[in-house]
This record gives C-alpha cells, sequence and structure tokens, in this order.
C-alpha cells in the first residue's frame, strides 16, 4: 500500500513540485493551501506523514502543529520553513516536529528526511508485542504507543526526544557516538548544531533521571553516551 503524504503549504507552485516529486517516488498525495483546511485534513485522514509549511495562512504552522500533536503524537511531521534561526528549529522540534527542512531544499534531501522519518515511524501493522516493548532497569517504552514510564510514571516527551531515547536503549550498554546519533536520529542530511546533541541529552536528563533513584543516561567522555544495564554499569564512568 502507498504510503499517503498530506502537504500543507499556501504557495501553489511549490506544493505542486512537492506534490509532483512525491507522486513519481510511489507515494500518495494530498494538498491543502492553509492552516485551516490543512489540520482539518491532519486530523480526519489516514496519513503516514505531514509535510508542514510555517508560514501559511488562517493559522500559522505552529499552531496547526501544537493542535495536532494534542490528537496524535504519532504521524512524522517535517516543518518547511524559510527561517533558518536556531530558535525557530528548536521551537519546532519542542512543539512536536520531528524534523525539518529550510527553504530552499534540494528535492534529494527531502525525501531522504522523508524515508528516515516514515522507516522510524512506522504507521499501523500488527507487530509483535513483545517486539515492542524496549525496557532497560526500570524504563519501559512502549514502541505501539510511544508511551515511556519509569517506575510506573508516564514521562512526556517531545518526538525527537522519544527518538533520541529509543535509539539509546535499542543501544545499551553500547557507547553511542555523537557522529552515529547524528545519523540515526537527525539523519544523514543535518547540516545543523552540533551541541543540539547536549541540548537534548539536557531535556532527557531533566526527564528521565531527574527524581528517580540513580540516573540512566551516562556521558562518555569525548566519545558520546549510553544507557546501561546495572550489571554493566562498572564498565563506564561518568
Amino acid at each position: 500500500m502507498k504510503k499517503h503524504i498530506l502537504i500543507i503549504e499556501d504557495e501553489a507552485q511549490i506544493a505542486r513540485v512537492l506534490k509532483m516529486e512525491l507522486e513519481y517516488e510511489g507515494y500518495q498525495v494530498t494538498v491543502q493551501h492553509d492552516g485551516i483546511t490543512g489540520l482539518d485534513a491532519a486530523l480526519h485522514t489516514e496519513i503516514d506523514l505531514i509535510l508542514l509549511d510555517m508560514m501559511l495562512p488562517g493559522i500559522s504552522g505552529m499552531e496547526v502543529l501544537r493542535r495536532f500533536r494534542k490528537e496524535n503524537s504519532v504521524i512524522p511531521v517535517i516543518l518547511l520553513t524559510a527561517r533558518n534561526t536556531t530558535l525557530d528549529k528548536v521551537a519546532g522540534l519542542d512543539h512536536g516536529a520531528n524534523d525539518y527542512v529550510t527553504k530552499p531544499f534540494e528535492i534529494e534531501e527531502l525525501l531522504a528526511r522523508i524515508r528516515a522519518c516514515i522507516r522510524n515511524h512506522p504507521i499501523g501493522g500488527n507487530p509483535n508485542e513483545d517486539a515492542s516493548l524496549l525496557t532497560v532497569q526500570d524504563l519501559l517504552i512502549n514502541m505501539d504507543t510511544r508511551e515511556v514510564k519509569r517506575s510506573g510514571k508516564l514521562i512526556a516527551l517531545t518526538p525527537k526526544e522519544y527518538d533520541f531515547l529509543v535509539y539509546l536503549v535499542m543501544n545499551k550498554n553500547k557507547i553511542a557516538t555523537r557522529e552515529n546519533i547524528i545519523i540515526n536520529v537527525w539523519g544523514y542530511e543535518y547540516e545543523g548544531e552540533t551541541n543540539v546533541i547536549d541540548v537534548f541529552i539536557r531535556h532527557l536528563r531533566k526527564k528521565i533521571d531527574e527524581g528517580f533513584s540513580e540516573p540512566l543516561i551516562t556521558t562518555i567522555r569525548g566519545i558520546g553516551f549510553t544507557i546501561k544495564e546495572k550489571k554493566d554499569e562498572d564498565h563506564y564512568k561518568n
């Protein structure tokens, strides 16, 4: 079955080119040109990914994202933005975007980001129940519902924080280097600031470690980070 992509973009020429390129790549595509109809389509259409322009008539792309994430935390959203400041990008990620592309962009880069998002956030299917659960110590991640709990306490994460945590847990007892984190969490084409990793690690530690008996995330100085089982904790040092 074709993956269904919703484009919310008010510039008709950009939307037309995107639709043509995506359909050529084998995707089913729906296009909306303003925030109000775009949000309605996002909430009431079966889709696999949203391409969301930040500057929209009606309601802004950021507001579309905020309202959509209140109803759906699973479907990936890639922002299309002409704003190239770190503050705008971080705001988008904090509001629940999975990725962003700055205009003007190369279509090959956008296609790569779409493939990565769909690969990392499969919708539907009948996965094996055990395979959908990730655990380390008292942390549990349900890959189907994207719920994260520690010691039974539900922890709210942004989509990118969730992706980062899942990558660390899937590689538990191994050192996740900064380079591998960027490639696997942000994508091969990422060219933003490398200190974004430190920002997200700080956010994760506040949510995952603070208030609990012992930290899960360990920094391997000069290399990267790890999450480990108790039996292996003596192998690493902060």
